[in-house]
C-alpha cells in the first residue's frame, strides 16, 4: 500500500531505509533520515526532523511528536562505545519544539514543549519533564515523578492516571490530518487533470 504524505522527505542515509508503519502520521514538513523506525498510529507533526545518520531513532506506537520538534541520537565514542539512540516508546506525548537527543522516553513518557532531553537520559513510564526544561545528560526521571526547570530536577510525585490516554486524542486527530491531506491530494489531482 502507497501512503500519500505530500511534502515530506523521507531518505535512506548510508544504505539505511526509514521503516514508517502505513498507519503513522507525517505531517507536512517533516524530515525523516535513515535508520528510523516509526510504529502503528504514531503521529509525526508538521516541520518536526528526525535524523539517525549515527545511531538509530525508535518511535513506538501511538506515540505522538508535536509540531517542531527535533530528534537526533549520537555516534560511538571511546566513553560510548555503542553512541547513543533515541529509543521512545509506546503512547508517548512530545510537545511542540521539544530537541530530544541520544536519550529513552519509556512507555507513556510525556516531554512538554519546548524541553530539552540529552545524551544518556532515561524518563520512565508515566513520567513528566515540564515545559521548557532541559535534562542534563545521564539524568534519570524515575516512573511518576515530575520534573522541570533548567537543568531539570525533581519537583513531586504525580497522581495516579486515570480515564483515557491522551494519545488517544491525537491518534484521532492525526486519522482525520491524514484523511484532510488524502482529500486535498485528491481534489488537486482532479482539478490538475480536468
Amino acid at each position: 500500500m502507497t501512503v500519500h504524505r505530500p511534502d515530506v522527505t523521507i531518505l535512506p542515509y548510508l544504505g539505511k531505509y526509514p521503516r514508517i508503519h502505513d498507519s503513522a502520521f507525517i505531517a507536512p514538513g517533516c524530515r525523516i533520515i535513515g535508520d528510523v523506525e516509526i510504529g502503528a498510529e504514531a503521529s509525526i507533526w508538521y516541520n518536526c526532523v528526525v535524523r539517525a545518520d549515527v545511531n538509530r531513532v525508535v518511535i513506538g506506537a501511538r506515540t505522538n511528536i508535536q509540531d517542531g520538534s527535533v530528534i537526533h541520537c549520537d555516534s560511538p565514542t571511546a566513553g560510548a562505545p555503542q553512541g547513543f539512540a533515541t529509543l521512545i516508546g509506546d503512547d508517548v506525548l512530545v510537545g511542540h519544539m521539544a530537541m530530544l537527543h541520544g536519550c529513552t522516553l519509556e512507555d507513556r513518557a510525556f516531554v512538554g514543549l519546548g524541553t530539552i532531553v540529552m545524551n544518556g537520559c532515561t524518563i520512565e513510564s508515566d513520567s513528566m519533564l515540564a515545559a521548557g526544561a532541559m535534562l542534563t545528560p545521564g539524568k534519570r526521571v524515575l516512573s511518576g515523578q515530575l520534573w522541570g526547570g533548567r537543568p531539570a530536577a525533581f519537583m513531586r510525585d504525580l497522581p495516579r492516571a486515570t480515564g483515557e490516554s491522551a494519545t488517544a486524542h491525537y491518534v484521532r486527530m492525526a486519522a482525520q490530518h491524514m484523511a484532510e491531506l488524502a482529500g486535498a491530494g485528491e481534489a488537486g489531482n482532479g482539478a490538475a487533470q480536468g
